[in-house]
């Protein structure tokens, strides 16, 4: 018999600043509570799966029976990105925080990246990914200079129009550079950031590509396909784990994309795991301070949900949870904000419970494993005694 598990990340979706948030510059963030006051809010499956019934959520009226089991998890890694926070989810803790710039790159490693690249770099400092190529665009049409920059992250991102240099060379170009930082520089991620269009009318192009650090040790997907099982892919999930314990993978240009390939994967056959990430609510809202456009994303997968729960079989388990918080509302800065994250199961055999507030995203892992019956070391503790009903 054959167990598909979806685990589908909502990027960015924080509940709630977690207690160390302040260390973080991120005291009072919650990305929920922001979108929540927006017209365009309308989430009726997710509430009745037991969102405003976790931990926290007590600005939201509660659903009087959720169907599905629900709780509030902490970050145990010292970070709140992207990259640490899927190896997280995927059971590896990482208590060292990737490296940020918040001065730029040093000479040492630009001086490197111009030699092998042949080209000059313009920037690099910390900078929105949108006002970067504003403020830098026209010089570097003009001088074919790369424009480096970085984020509150742990990212090196290299724009480039793409009548200046060809995506393909652009990539290359990220490899190099990816080769580069290792060591004390080893960031979470390098990024090409390709885009077109005029002087005072540019526009960043959906061929962005990641190219991230290797978790340090295997995650599930390692002992997932370790077991002969699928372990599927979709949207950014493969460049975030650098392809590793990876069996199919499919990229996404949006939310929309990656809703449709999800749904094409729920009609499928197949044994393991399919790993999902929607991420739009962070590069396209949450970065970009906007309120109205996340909690329409919301809305939308709110939508999507109802559809796919009805293609789920017998013994499918659907996880939602999240990465990270970027809330909309936090003037204070575009970055990620250090948030809890929720956590929805639902599935014909799983029990709705309150699994309260539980220390570690790494227990997603553990469970996933636990109920594929995937043996591993991985950190974390499982909960599935506690939400699966065996027939």
């Amino acid at each position: 018999m054959s167990k598909r598990v979806f685990l589908i990340v909502l990027d960015s979706f924080g509940i709630g600043a977690m207690p160390d948030a302040d260390k973080f510059g991120d005291a009072g963030a919650n990305t929920l509570l922001s979108i929540s006051n927006s017209d365009k809010f309308n989430i009726k499956k997710l509430k009745e799966l037991g969102l405003f019934n976790i931990d926290g959520v007590d600005y939201l009226e509660g659903d009087r029976d959720p169907k599905g089991a629900f709780c509030r998890l902490s970050e145990l890694s010292n970070g709140k990105d992207t990259t640490i926070g899927h190896w997280e989810i995927s059971g590896v803790v990482s208590q060292k925080p990737l490296p940020t710039y918040k001065n730029g790159f040093p000479k040492e490693v630009i001086d490197e990246f111009s030699k092998r690249t042949g080209r000059k770099v313009l920037c690099n400092k910390p900078f929105s990914g949108t006002e970067v190529i504003k403020e830098y665009g026209e010089e570097h049409i003009k001088t074919g200079d790369l424009i480096v920059y970085t984020s509150a992250d742990s990212v090196f991102q290299i724009a480039a129009h793409e009548d200046i240099v060809d995506v393909e060379t652009l990539y290359e170009y990220c490899k190099i550079a990816r080769e580069i930082l290792v060591g004390e520089h080893s960031v979470g991620r390098v990024i090409a950031r390709p885009f077109i269009g005029d002087v005072g009318n540019f526009k960043r192009t959906s061929n962005r590509h990641d190219f991230s650090l290797k978790p340090p040790k295997d995650t599930m997907l390692d002992e997932i396909k370790r077991c002969k099982m699928d372990t599927i892919a979709v949207g950014k999930i493969y460049d975030i784990f650098a392809g590793k314990g990876i069996t199919e993978f499919v990229y996404t240009k949006n939310n929309q994309d990656g809703m449709d390939k999800a749904k094409e994967y729920l009609k499928k056959d197949f044994n393991g795991l399919c790993f999902i990430n929607l991420v739009d609510f962070d590069m396209v809202f949450g970065h970009r301070n906007n309120i109205d456009g996340y909690a329409n994303a919301l809305t939308e997968f709110d939508f999507w949900l109802n559809e796919a729960i009805n293609l789920l079989k017998d013994d499918d388990v659907l996880f939602i949870t999240a990465d990270h918080g970027c809330d909309p509302g936090y003037t204070v800065s575009t970055d990620h904000t250090r948030e809890y994250v929720p956590l929805i199961i639902y599935g014909k055999n799983i029990k709705p419970v309150n699994l309260g507030t539980r220390n570690g995203f790494c227990d997603i892992s553990k469970t996933i494993c636990d109920y594929l019956e995937v043996s591993n070391h991985l950190d974390g503790k499982s909960f599935l005694e506690e939400i699966y009903e065996k027939q």
